[in-house]
């Protein structure tokens, strides 16, 4: 039966607080300046020294702004530090907005084809339900970003540089995702009244005009060839090579086949066991692109391979839930760096599977790993290099602990030549297909 709150439960409450004098100090403190702010332990402050045994030295950081596009920065940021280091060029920066342009129009596609593929299932229904909640997003994976890439390259910042839109896209996406919906009606529509799946995409051509002039006029229209010129600032000579496309530039200044770069994850529920590999229904963005594919381990068999590729002087992609224990303004992310237990009296303690079943947590943010400290070959802080501009942290790089890593991070993208050859047959199995509500389809997209 259904117990309600009683005055006299309230009293009892009331009266284990009155009962202990340093309470009132407490709820004074918290009031007076806000949970974390009261409850910041200086330890924390002085342990997470911004010095690494291993660092890869990578300049300036960039920012994002207002938009979810952390996934693009920390994947292109990964990207430029090898350019600023084989051409010696001085914080040079890949468009952030040529990416985003085609993120968007790609996702509007593919949300259209989810719309026409479930055209037979209830609107109410879970999927559909998940389908209308959020058409496109600024939020991305690893393996989206590389799909773009594939099919449409990249370009130098200068080339396509930031607009009032692509640096603050919450209007974008309001737009974007008014229109798309209506567009998921009128197919929908389409489908009740008996038209063909032929009839249904001669239809989407028409709807992805409008939503490829609405991103034109919002963000610019990507250029299919450019001139491309730097100095060395090494050698102090100037280098020019004209008409040059997207695909020719990634393939020519980048130079990474991206198909040697594997997402690891540490996923801990009963659901996912470990040397498995995992997909997710419904998550992607260029329809025929690369799959979201996770190889799930252990959290020591991640680091291991992080600190690999860092010590490579390589800088590493990573995933995590930047929301928890974590201070942006002075870039600390530390398991210990709030004491609300002892504040509050009570225990915070969900394990990590437990805080992704209960959704308390998942994957919010990416970032990049540029160093490591080892102390006797073990890691116990990391340096990271964020994409939230030079007021946050030390000029936009973070401390992060290694108890933070360990239950707050979920991803790291590595070359797969670091992997054991058990982990190597272990990621070509084919991947479990989990639904597109798992916790592991969550997208990093954090501001």
């Amino acid at each position: 039966m259904t117990k309600e709150i009683s005055a006299s439960m309230v009293a009892r409450y009331s009266d284990k607080i009155q009962t202990k004098p340093k309470n009132q100090i407490i709820k004074d403190a918290i009031m007076k300046n806000g949970i974390n702010a009261a409850t910041l332990n200086n330890d924390s402050l002085v342990s997470m020294n911004p010095a690494f045994s291993e660092e890869i030295e990578t300049g300036k950081v960039t920012d994002q702004k207002m938009s979810g596009r952390c996934w693009m920065f920390a994947a292109l940021n990964t990207f430029r530090h090898k350019l600023n280091d084989l051409f010696h060029l001085k914080d040079f920066e890949l468009s952030q907005n040529y990416t985003l342009f085609w993120d968007k129009f790609e996702k509007s596609n593919y949300f259209l084809e989810s719309i026409i593929e479930t055209a037979d299932q209830p609107l109410d229904g879970r999927l559909v339900s998940w389908l209308m909640a959020t058409p496109q997003q600024d939020g991305g994976q690893w393996d989206m970003l590389v799909s773009i890439i594939d099919k449409y390259g990249v370009v130098p910042k200068q080339v396509m540089p930031e607009t009032f839109q692509s640096s603050r896209t919450r209007e974008l996406n309001g737009l974007l995702n008014a229109k798309l919906r209506e567009d998921a009606g009128a197919l929908r529509r389409l489908h009740e009244k008996g038209k063909t799946r032929s009839d249904l995409e001669e239809t989407k051509d028409d709807m992805l005009d409008d939503i490829y002039r609405i991103l034109v006029f919002s963000l610019g229209e990507p250029p299919k060839s450019f001139d491309f010129e730097y100095r060395d600032e090494e050698k102090k000579e100037f280098h020019r090579e004209t008409g040059i496309t997207p695909k020719e530039f990634f393939k020519k200044y980048v130079s990474l086949n991206l198909d040697d770069y594997v997402s690891i994850i540490n996923a801990p529920t009963k659901d996912k066991p470990f040397n498995k590999t995992y997909t997710v229904q419904y998550l992607g963005t260029v329809v025929g692109g690369r799959k979201i594919k996770y190889l799930n381990v252990d959290i020591d068999t991640l680091k291991n391979l992080a600190i690999s590729q860092i010590k490579d002087k390589e800088t590493v992609w990573f995933g995590c839930d930047v929301v928890l224990y974590s201070d942006g303004k002075l870039g600390i992310m530390d398991k210990d760096l709030y004491d609300y237990d002892t504040a509050f009296s009570t225990k915070f303690k969900l394990s990590k599977a437990e805080r992704l079943d209960y959704k308390e947590s998942c994957l919010t943010h990416a970032m990049v790993l540029t160093g490591v400290n080892l102390v006797d070959g073990r890691p116990n802080r990391w340096k990271v290099e964020n994409s939230w501009g030079e007021d946050r942290g030390k000029k936009g790089y973070f401390v992060m602990s290694d108890k933070w890593m360990d239950e707050f991070t979920y991803q790291v993208v590595v070359n797969k030549k670091y992997l054991s050859d058990e982990l190597k047959k272990a990621y070509e199995q084919e991947p479990v297909e989990l639904k597109p509500w798992d916790p592991m389809g969550a997208l990093a997209l954090m501001k």
